[in-house]
């Protein structure tokens, strides 16, 4: 616990909470954190529709909101918690950003491009590789896509 007494953030909770709040607004259930030294700097939700902006993943829209808060076009010492494996957009937007770790819940095997697809920091173009840590509550992020799409399917 910090010097304060107070509890650290949960910042994969904090992910899982937005992923809801996008589901709720009627977009793919993903949420994203960044963190630095156990303080959150940012929280996103997917956008895609609302924004009306392809590139309005969770994970571009955290990395977008870090950068802006600390000044800087890279997120070195950061770690992002995500609920779902990164696209090839999003893993390159990481790599770019220098992001230090990355956390994330639910496998994503047509879309995914960390450990599935094109699996982006396997790459020999790719200059920055985070540390990579998947299958994170796995089985909840699962069953909120799953519900999310089976809802959107009847």
């Amino acid at each position: 616990m910090p010097a304060s007494g107070a509890m650290r953030p949960d910042p994969l909770g904090l992910a899982f909470d937005a992923a809801r709040e996008a589901a709720a607004r009627g977009e793919v259930p993903v949420g994203a954190v960044v963190v630095r030294d156990g303080v959150v700097l940012s929280v996103a939700g997917n956008r895609p529709r609302a924004d009306r902006d392809p590139t309005a993943h969770a994970e571009i829209l955290a990395i977008r909101a870090a950068c802006a808060l600390l000044d800087d076009e890279r997120l070195t010492g950061c770690d992002l918690y995500v609920t779902l494996e990164p696209c090839a957009m999003c893993a390159g937007a990481i790599s770019v950003a220098r992001i230090r770790r990355l956390y994330f819940a639910a496998d994503d095997p047509k879309g995914g491009a960390v450990e599935h697809g094109p699996r982006v920091f396997n790459q020999p173009t790719c200059h920055h590789v985070p540390e990579v840590y998947g299958g994170l509550r796995e089985s909840e992020a699962a069953a909120l896509l799953r519900d999310f799409f089976r809802g959107r399917r009847t």
